[in-house]
């Protein structure tokens, strides 16, 4: 299995992952077997219209509430990782739980939304909708995200956190557009783009993320432990 060859120390920090837009929890199995396989505690949501909640409606409100579920769940404060929709919906929880978890891994969310362009994509989504009656459940997902995600104001959020933030980029995911404003507004993050990889950056280079990932956890172990056990972040 891919990422296999990772190694990972004892760590007491869980994990909770938090999938994109048409997809499902099903998204993070490669993530979950390499963690799991180390004794890690992790869990991978379905947010609201997606996997096994198809028949309801998102909201960020349901995400949020999702995803402090899924943290509840956990034995210590988890690292949060999102992508795309995840990473929006994780930024929307921090802020309104910052303390609840020991640090944000964020994928496809280095866009600032902006509401005009949100508005116009979610109109045309709903004409997709409407038009394609077969696959009308998972495209009408995409007006209510656009919708919901278009509220969600990443940078001042992120400026006001404590915990450690990674941002992991594929070289072709199109929603890099305003990753230099995120480096910007975010002096102590740690920024990595992955070449020959796209928006799910997880699947198509999934060695180099697990890799991140693991170095992630041994950072904020190294946090919770205390001052001495302080270092370089990954």
């Amino acid at each position: 299995m891919p990422g296999e060859t990772t190694v990972l120390e004892e760590t007491t920090t869980p994990v909770v992952f938090v999938h994109g837009t048409r997809s499902s929890s099903s998204i993070w199995e490669e993530q979950m077997a390499v963690l799991r396989g180390r004794g890690v505690h992790c869990q991978a949501v379905d947010l609201p219209g997606h996997g096994s909640r198809l028949t309801e409606r998102l909201t960020m409100a349901g995400a949020v509430a999702t995803i402090r579920d899924a943290v509840e769940a956990a034995p210590a404060p988890p690292l949060l990782v999102g992508l795309s929709l995840g990473g929006y919906s994780a930024i929307a929880y921090a802020d309104r739980y910052p303390d609840s978890i020991s640090g944000l891994m964020l994928s496809g969310c280095s866009t600032v939304p902006r509401r005009w362009a949100m508005d116009s994509y979610r109109r045309a989504s709903g004409l997709v909708a409407r038009l394609r009656r077969g696959g009308a459940s998972t495209w009408g997902v995409v007006t209510d995200m656009l919708r919901e995600v278009s509220a969600v104001s990443p940078l001042p959020t992120l400026r006001s956190l404590t915990v450690p933030v990674w941002f992991v980029n594929g070289r072709r995911d199109p929603l890099r557009l305003d990753e230099r404003r995120f480096r910007a507004a975010m002096g102590n993050s740690r920024f990595h783009v992955l070449g020959n990889a796209g928006h799910d950056v997880h699947l198509h280079a999934p060695e180099a993320f697990n890799r991140l990932l693991v170095g992630a956890l041994r950072t904020v172990d190294r946090i919770a432990r205390g001052p001495l056990g302080g270092g370089s972040a990954a």
